[in-house]
């Protein structure tokens, strides 16, 4: 569901009237960076998820991309609060995004486009399906691999590296499963079309780091500083294909997919072939903070009414 306020370079339009045209350099060539936010639902009212951390992330990508702009994370931290409280949402996923818009086609467009920020908001349930939280997805390995360190910037959230990520989706759903999992230029597990990945074997979890090029997902830090508080033993390091079918339990996490558990990989069962205890746990905590159930002692909210 839309909402009816965009805000665009500093001014709220309806959201009919945030067009772009269609010469704008992004639409051409992906010179776009973005962030996926959620805002929860409390009984203090709409709290925004680890703001500051997604609205910094957001100009660590713009820097990399050579995109100048006039924002800093204070004034687009007010912008997004601003937003959903103009929007009236009770909890809502946001979209905050910098592009190179009109000006001049060609691959150089420094200097030569104007620079276009966006905040967008809407209301969206589970990414990956209601019922997922609990019973977990069903996902299979791509035959497209996770772009190498060195073709693309691949810790950049930059609208051109999801061509990559759109093409592990759309071969996992035409084969009937509901995400799919990329490997590296090696041939270590990289990470989902959308999520990071988390495995867990004997007692231990396994996740990749950013040399199999990962996005270094917040929701990713989120659910390390779970399991550190809780005692679980992390291991950073390279993950083998066979390791997902050898596993106990899988999640992923990610701000669409929060914190998804996965029962089945290449049709083989992970574990008991549904959420394990170990991502129980997490979840639990997780979404005890993210409801206002737990007290937030992250301080990973924002709280849009003050």
């Amino acid at each position: 569901m839309t909402a009816e306020w965009i805000w665009r370079n500093g001014e709220f339009v309806k959201w009919d009237d945030a067009t772009v045209h269609v010469s704008a350099h992004a639409l051409h060539y992906g010179s776009s960076v973005f962030e996926g936010i959620r805002a929860y639902d409390t009984p203090k009212g709409p709290a925004v998820f680890r703001l500051r951390e997604h609205t910094e992330r957001l100009m660590q990508g713009a820097r990399v991309m050579r995109i100048d702009h006039e924002y800093d994370p204070d004034s687009l931290d007010s912008a997004i609060i601003e937003t959903v409280r103009r929007n009236g949402h009770e909890s809502c996923y946001i979209r905050p995004i910098i592009f190179r818009g009109s000006g001049a086609l060609g691959l150089e467009g420094r200097g030569r486009t104007e620079t276009e920020t966006f905040i967008l908001t809407m209301e969206w349930g589970r990414y990956l399906g209601a019922e997922a939280i609990e019973q977990g997805v069903d996902v299979q390995i791509s035959s497209f691999r996770r772009m190498a360190p060195d073709t693309h910037m691949a810790l950049v959230k930059a609208g051109g590296n999801y061509v990559n990520s759109q093409f592990v989706s759309m071969e996992a759903h035409d084969n009937g499963f509901e995400e799919g999992i990329a490997l590296d230029v090696n041939g270590y597990v990289s990470e989902g079309a959308g999520e990071n990945i988390f495995v867990i074997l004997d007692g231990v979890v396994y996740t990749p780091g950013a040399w199999s090029s990962i996005l270094m997902g917040i929701t990713r830090d989120s659910a390390l500083r779970i399991l550190q508080s809780q005692g679980v033993e992390i291991r950073f390091q390279p993950v083998a294909r066979e390791m997902l079918y050898m596993a106990d339990e899988i999640f992923f996490t990610g701000t669409a997919a929060e914190v998804t558990p996965v029962k089945s990989v290449d049709r083989i069962s992970i574990g008991c072939g549904a959420r394990g205890p170990v991502t129980e746990a997490v979840q639990n905590e997780f979404f005890a903070i993210t409801s206002g159930e737990m007290p937030d002692k992250y301080n990973w909210l924002t709280f849009v009414n003050g």
